[in-house]
């Protein structure tokens, strides 16, 4: 049987998620420490009595510490000897569900934890806990490719194989019922270290790789080259002095969101609807050539047209610009969102007004019944009908997430109130 090739060049980013006192920063803090990516000075400086806090290498915040939660998104680096990780500890506390979905709108993979001492482990039918579910609806919606469940804290419970046993069973039944694909479910004690870089064979009748091998697998999140060409214009790099890579023509900088490009061939531009042929394709070091998605690109048009940043260049007839979208979205203010509220919507780097024209239904996390409403409360889920002040060429995003993605914010705090997921 062959080995499967992966790829180690690309760093996999992935976020921790769950409920409050899962123990996502002490397992980060455990992978850190079991990893060797921490120095021994850091470790001297959260050791507590001669025990490391692992919680204190994510929780920088004063505030974090003093609360002993997290509140904003930490991000920590490290490698080992096959892989690159970057890892987002994200909060469990609902209040601070927007900085979760900010930190999985980028994400490879999810770890969601699950505290065994905080159910009902003896009962095979529990109850899983309302965030569990939320979190992993949301990294789902969001789609994050990998998710995968670690149940923690099983060295605290009495009997850990029939705990490991029943949550596995009542994650199994959870995500069966929302059509969430997990990657697996471990066993897992980040304080003491079981399962978490090392295996403990047979512990709690598993058999399977602990959560670091496990990590070392999974795919980073595919580039979308297959869909047509689209490029949100960033920078405007005005008449550049170096003739030899620009013509002395102007050069749009940004970042290559689904599809390719290369010197010849035609685009649109939106919102004006001029077109013109690619005369250049710069990449991130002013070298000519071909740029593929999710990499940086200069482009030299082989006329002067009128684009800024926030336009769209795109393959021509690729895309059927709407003033009408249907999205999932998933409610971030502390203010309920209700039909007939405007808000900014930012897609790409273009701004247009937004009404909300009606809500068709709230998300019930518990029984995930879609349920009638005429609002979605604070860290709400439900399916709502938009209407824009200008077109936007979307694809829905169960197909493209750079675009079937927009952030709504309010006009007035300018504070993030909404992902826009398009349906």
């Amino acid at each position: 049987m062959g080995t499967v090739e992966y790829d180690h060049d690309a760093a996999l980013r992935f976020i921790t998620c769950g409920s409050v006192d899962d123990g996502k920063s002490t397992l980060i803090g455990r992978l850190l420490v079991d990893s060797r990516a921490v120095l021994q000075d850091q470790l001297a400086s959260v050791s507590k009595s001669g025990a490391a806090d692992l919680a204190l290498f994510t929780d920088g915040l004063s505030a974090e510490r003093e609360q002993g939660i997290t509140i904003d998104v930490a991000y920590r680096y490290f490698a080992t000897p096959t892989r690159k990780f970057i890892i987002g500890d994200t909060p469990g506390h609902e209040q601070y569900t927007r900085n979760m979905v900010t930190a999985a709108s980028s994400a490879d993979a999810a770890v969601v934890l699950v505290d065994a001492t905080k159910l009902k482990w003896q009962n095979p039918g529990l109850e899983l806990l309302p965030q569990t579910r939320r979190h992993t609806l949301l990294v789902n919606l969001l789609r994050v490719p990998s998710i995968v469940f670690a149940v923690n804290k099983l060295d605290a419970v009495d009997d850990p194989t029939v705990a490991f046993n029943n949550i596995r069973g009542a994650l199994e039944k959870f995500t069966a019922a929302a059509g969430v694909q997990a990657r697996a479910v471990v066993p897992i004690s980040a304080l003491q270290g079981h399962n978490v870089v090392e295996a403990q064979p047979g512990w709690c009748g598993y058999e399977g790789l602990a959560l670091l091998p496990l990590l070392e697998q999974l795919d980073v999140t595919p580039a979308e080259n297959a869909e047509a060409f689209a490029f949100p214009v960033q920078w405007v790099e005005k008449f550049s002095a170096s003739a030899d890579t620009s013509q002395g023509r102007r050069v749009f900088w940004g970042r290559v969101a689904t599809g390719e490009v290369r010197p010849g061939q035609q685009v649109t531009v939106l919102p004006s609807g001029q077109s013109a042929t690619v005369a250049q394709v710069l990449d991130h070091a002013r070298k000519p050539g071909e740029v593929a998605a999710r990499h940086s690109a200069g482009i030299v048009l082989d006329r002067e047209v009128d684009v800024s940043r926030g336009d769209w260049l795109l393959a021509p007839g690729a895309f059927e610009p709407s003033r009408e979208l249907s999205a999932t979205v998933a409610w971030m203010d502390d203010e309920p969102l209700v039909a007939g509220r405007a808000y900014w919507a930012l897609h790409g780097h273009r701004w247009v007004k937004v009404k909300v024209k009606r809500i068709v239904h709230k998300l019930d996390v518990n029984t995930l019944a879609e349920e009638d409403a005429d609002r979605l409360e604070p860290n709400g889920i439900g399916h709502v009908e938009l209407a824009l002040q200008e077109p936007l060429a979307t694809l829905p995003f169960a197909r493209s997430r750079a675009l079937g993605a927009l952030v709504l914010v309010d006009t007035a705090s300018h504070k993030t109130s909404g992902a826009v997921l398009v349906r």
